[in-house]
């Protein structure tokens, strides 16, 4: 099975690493969740995440603490590498397990060269494996090297190695390449619990992963496009936002434009031909129509400017050909995204998610991956993508910030998960709507709720249970949760 290029995934697709601490001790904490009861199999509501000594402690359910020690590497490697990566070669670093030396060499972008590379270490070390750190969770040198069972690829967060680089070589401030590579090498060879290699993950879900990934990537450029679109329109053709309506990226906006590019093309047009042409793109409400119609009739030139007219309209033509190409590919990468979702093992359980939909639900998938494994706790995940803050402390200055080194597109997809959660879920519409009420600002409660769904998503996930509103309802209930007043007042002025 190959080894995964990815590691939660990570996507959308900001480089997914481990979140690994090098100086100061970090804390994380939630404040709203502190002193809440944890017990309850699945129905876990919330509980204050911190580290102490690098050393997460989370509170049991018997209110005794819990350490979670890191993870302890029982692999016995027969050399290690560090490999300094770039895009027509790479430097590497070797060093035999009972070596002294380091060994320095290039190794060029090429498929025969890495295949060749890869197979010639085995030929040197034949039993056992090979440790090899690179600042890469993704790319073409991380698909060429999984295929090779003897290999083992430990991602290195970039910022890491440049503290541990400053660290060594402070007084000089030297960097090359192999500088880098033997830095890697070492910092796999005597740091490597602060590491963790990438996964294995099966071909299905990672082609899952890759394919919500590159779609989101193209409805971002299709986002960038509508923005560049409205604002050339504003420049000399303002009344089109009106008459296609609010999304400029639409099949009825995109025909409009490539049609009346310009204020006199459409006043030139008949009634009927307008008429007609809305009817045909499924606007049937003759009101908006009329609304329509009444804005190009008593519409007014913006400019005049030759200079404006001649180059705004060849800008919106090359947009919207952009748009038309990017509509299709998007609906295509949905509906691959849909088969492949169908025929994972776990999909009825991220499908019973409330507001996860079809786009959410898959993305929740590839964030836990099929391996129960993987993540030995809810605080380890929720560390890792980002959810959980980070809390520094000096002397008597502390100072809560979110978590800036996490895959984003995996934030992303727990914060948005736990936005849509809002107004179909009824525990955490009270959530949300109580910490409002207290002040808190609208991001941080969204996070803080996608904190508590990650704690519930986990045990569900480990369990092979689908999520039931009903039962957390009266888990929250039996435990006298503040959240079941504003529920049942809810209820009682809804009736």
């Amino acid at each position: 099975m190959a080894r995964s290029p990815f590691s939660s995934h990570a996507p959308w697709a900001d480089t997914p690493r481990p979140a690994t601490t090098i100086n100061k001790p970090t804390h994380d904490v939630y404040p709203e969740t502190v002193g809440r009861d944890e017990t309850a199999a699945q129905l876990n509501e919330s509980a204050d995440a911190f580290k102490s000594e690098e050393l997460p402690i989370s509170p049991s359910p018997l209110g005794r603490r819990r350490v979670l020690h890191p993870m302890k590497t029982t692999t016995t490697y027969v050399a290690f590498v560090g490999l300094d990566w770039a895009d027509r070669s790479h430097q590497v670093c070797l060093r035999a397990a009972d070596g002294t030396r380091d060994e320095q060499s290039k190794l060029a972008q090429d498929p025969a060269a890495l295949h060749a590379w890869a197979n010639a270490l085995r030929a040197r070390f034949p039993e056992g494996k090979i440790a090899i750190a690179l600042e890469q969770t993704k790319g073409p040198l991380v698909y060429a090297l999984s295929m090779h069972a003897h290999l083992e690829l430990f991602p290195i967060n970039p910022a890491m190695l440049a503290k541990y680089r400053e660290a060594a070589k402070a007084a000089s401030g030297t960097k090359n390449d192999p500088l880098d590579a033997s830095l890697l090498c070492e910092l796999l060879r005597v740091h490597r619990d602060w590491l963790r290699s990438l996964p294995t993950v099966p071909a299905a879900a990672r082609e899952l992963q890759m394919l919500l990934e590159t779609r989101r990537g193209l409805v971002d450029q299709r986002t960038g496009l509508c923005s560049q679109l409205s604002a050339a329109l504003k420049g000399y053709y303002p009344q089109a936002l009106a008459l296609v309506g609010h999304d400029v990226g639409t099949p009825l906006a995109c025909a409009f434009l490539r049609r009346w590019p310009t204020l006199s093309a459409v006043q030139q047009a008949r009634p009927k031909t307008l008429r007609d042409f809305y009817h045909a793109h499924q606007v049937r409400s003759e009101e908006r129509i009329e609304e329509r119609m009444a804005v190009v009739r008593s519409a007014v030139a913006l400019t005049a400017d030759a200079a404006v007219l001649a180059t705004l309209p060849m800008l919106v033509a090359s947009v919207v050909a952009q748009l038309e190409v990017l509509a299709p590919a998007i609906a295509d990468y949905d509906r691959r995204i849909a088969a492949s979702f169908a025929s994972q093992a776990d999909a009825a359980l991220f499908e019973s998610l409330p507001g996860a939909g079809e786009q959410l639900a898959p993305r929740l998938y590839v964030a836990y991956g099929p391996d129960r494994s993987r993540y030995t706790s809810a605080l380890q995940l929720q560390q890792y993508s980002g959810i959980a803050p980070v809390k520094r402390q000096s002397g008597k200055t502390e100072v809560t910030h979110w978590r800036w080194h996490c895959p984003k597109f995996l934030r992303q997809s727990f914060q948005e998960f736990a936005g849509c959660s809002i107004p179909q879920s009824r525990w955490a519409k009270a959530y949300y709507d109580a910490q409002i009420a207290r002040g808190k600002p609208h991001h941080r409660v969204v996070r803080a709720l996608a904190y508590k769904w990650q704690r519930i998503l986990f045990r569900c996930w480990q369990n092979h249970e689908l999520y039931d509103e009903e039962r957390y309802l009266a888990a929250l209930r039996r435990h006298h949760s503040p959240l079941i007043v504003r529920i049942d007042s809810t209820s009682t002025a809804a009736a």
